[in-house]
């Protein structure tokens, strides 16, 4: 799963190990702010189906294609996506009660990974695979799905 990739803007671009996982993914998850529908269309030619939501920084058409919040089933887990989920100040549990039933929720916007299990329910932030801003580095999440549990685990692009 990855967010904020803000493609096109300037010399951004997904990296070869970023594109290389993504391409082996069952599912692609991406959290907003992909910036335009073209880059959606290089995300969908990588292979796995690609299910998004919107950002805040998404061209006028790619706002219209996609919603704000989805819920996707992964191997019988409800998995809740959003681009952005707020102040850092009750976020989860802000994040827990609009996605209710999920085993996790995924959002973005902020730019900084998070892996944070909060009442039995994964709270999942990829950060950026392209402008790490202040995180410590461009980042995407591998989320493996078991019968039993889901497993996330940042990988950090550099």
């Amino acid at each position: 799963m990855i967010s904020d990739t803000h493609i096109p803007r300037g010399n951004r671009r997904l990296s070869k190990a970023c594109s290389t996982q993504l391409s082996k993914a069952d599912l692609i998850l991406h959290a907003g702010d992909l910036a335009s529908v073209a880059f959606l269309a290089e995300l969908n030619s990588l292979g796995p189906p690609v299910n998004a939501v919107h950002g805040n920084a998404d061209e006028p058409a790619l706002q219209r294609a996609l919603p704000e919040h989805r819920v996707v089933s992964l191997g019988g887990w409800r998995v809740g996506i959003v681009h952005d989920a707020g102040a850092a100040s009750g976020r989860e549990a802000r994040l827990i009660s609009a996605f209710p039933g999920c085993a996790a929720i995924v959002y973005g916007h902020t730019h900084v990974p998070q892996i944070h299990p909060q009442d039995g329910v994964w709270i999942l932030n990829p950060g950026s695979p392209t402008e790490r801003r202040r995180a410590a580095s461009r980042a995407m999440i591998e989320l493996v799905v078991t019968p039993e549990k889901l497993i996330p685990r940042l990988i950090k692009l550099e």
